[in-house]
């Protein structure tokens, strides 16, 4: 018999309290928190799908992990099995520990970027844009045209476009590149994965230019699930193995290891060039710790390799690729527009078409975000024109390609019931649609504005 019923591939071991509000309470905090989700405290959210980088809950064998932590200074035994972990899986000779992902993205595009370089990518997230912005260098992305049409079913939204990118490597010139960079899943583009088709086509034209392909690798699990369920000669490996073919594609990775390494803090930077990685040790002792530990604990390193290993149980996997569907479809045949097909770690609301009477430039994602949040207590966050937007020579926005609203699910930790908590405020949200006020920026600083703006309503 097969079962209609997603369950959770594991049992509940402890629980942490949610703290029920009010909506009147909840409008109070909002506005304390200058209309800005990232402002509010924990004790304040009902259902947290603000992020899932390091938000997950750990297993057993974590727990039980991180009671062997070794936290020598140099050379522990919990860096050997980390260092084992990332090299079985990425086939990387050069491991580099890192506190988290942006800390890795800030050590080799800090060392790679500068002015005159530019980066290309399908997406650059928010943290690898502002490294590499910081740099001095310029941060491009390419991603396919299907990507920025979020009712558009492709089962590769997150490729990139093949075309565009040897152009910019002949109008750049290869030597200007400081690297291509594959974001898989596709997280600013809605959650959606990167064939592996595509990826060998990058990593050709990479080769033939003499350029670095790096993979933003944080969800490399998800993506490999993505591969071997809609891609043709997949369908009998491994999603280990289909992980490992995509790292051979490439010449080096970073990964936020708070994403799919199932842990709450963590990232390393794997590299093949021996001189690079030398350059980037230099860094990373300067500015994260020793090079056998870098910005972790012994602890955090056990939960990491263990993490590693577990991401890609195919029962794990199913159910969490599964139950994000569950949510998503259930929105979209509600009348809710969402970004299609649906992602693996969330589903990304178009705020553009929901509120099509708020212009872009009064922000319609930040009003959907505080709606949710006033109405029932879930906090997201806005993937548009707050975190994306720039403004030109006279200060007008320039708006990001879409208007997107992430529910990014953190990974073993809301049950069915929180979910269908969530699919019924939904119903309410279309209801009062037509009402929602849009939003203006009062204060924002010159990188990651999204962190910390202040916004009012209009």
């Amino acid at each position: 018999m097969k079962h209609k019923t997603i369950i959770e591939p594991f049992k509940i071991k402890s629980v942490e309290p949610i703290y029920v509000t009010t909506e009147q309470q909840r409008k109070e905090y909002l506005k304390a928190a200058k209309n800005n989700p990232f402002l509010l405290k924990s004790d304040q959210v009902i259902i947290d799908f603000l992020t899932d980088s390091g938000t997950s809950a750990m297993s057993a064998e974590q727990w039980a992990g991180i009671m062997r932590g070794d936290e020598s200074y140099a050379g522990s035994k919990s860096w050997e099995r980390m260092e084992n972990a990332v090299k079985h899986l990425t086939g990387m000779e050069f491991i580099l520990p890192t506190h988290q992902g942006r800390a890795a993205e800030r050590i080799i595009y800090g060392h790679l970027g500068g002015s005159g370089k530019t980066f290309i990518s399908n997406t650059h997230f928010d943290t690898t844009r502002a490294n590499i912005e910081f740099s001095g260098a310029e941060a491009l992305d390419i991603a396919i045209s299907e990507s920025n049409d979020p009712s558009l079913i492709h089962p590769f939204k997150g490729n990139i476009d093949i075309g565009r990118l040897e152009n910019l490597i002949n109008e750049k010139g290869a030597e200007n590149i400081g690297a291509v960079i594959l974001t898989v899943t596709n997280n600013s583009g809605g959650g959606q994965p990167v064939s592996m088709k595509n990826t060998r086509e990058v990593s050709t034209i990479c080769k033939k230019n003499n350029i670095l392909l790096l993979l933003d690798c944080c969800r490399v699990a998800e993506n490999a699930y993505f591969i071997k369920h809609r891609e043709e000669g997949f369908e009998d490996k491994t999603y280990e193995e289909i992980a490992q073919e995509m790292f051979a594609l490439t010449d080096g990775a970073a990964m936020s290891s708070k994403k799919d390494a199932l842990v709450n803090m963590g990232g390393f930077l794997a590299l093949r060039n021996k001189e690079l990685a030398e350059a980037c040790t230099m860094l990373l002792i300067i500015t994260e710790g020793f090079a056998t530990y870098g910005g972790l604990s012994g602890r955090d390193m056990e939960a990491l390799a263990i993490g590693l290993k577990e991401v890609f149980d195919p029962s794990y996997l199913e159910y969490r690729i599964k139950s994000t569907a569950y949510l998503g479809e259930h929105l979209h045949k509600m009348g809710v527009p969402v970004m299609m097909p649906i992602g693996g770690h969330a589903v990304y609301i178009d705020a553009k078409k929901l509120y099509s009477h708020i212009p872009v430039n009064q922000y319609p994602g930040q009003a959907l975000a505080c709606e949710l949040y006033k109405m029932a207590g879930i906090r997201t966050v806005e993937i548009g024109s707050v975190m994306f937007g720039k403004y030109d020579e006279n200060g007008k926005l320039i708006p990001a390609p879409m208007e997107l609203v992430r529910l990014a699910i953190p990974r073993r930790v809301y049950t069915q019931s929180h979910i269908e908590y969530v699919i019924e405020t939904f119903d309410e949200i279309l209801k009062t649609k037509d009402q929602i006020k849009g939003y203006k920026i009062t204060k924002e600083p010159k990188f990651l504005r999204h962190f910390t703006a202040h916004f009012e309503e209009i």
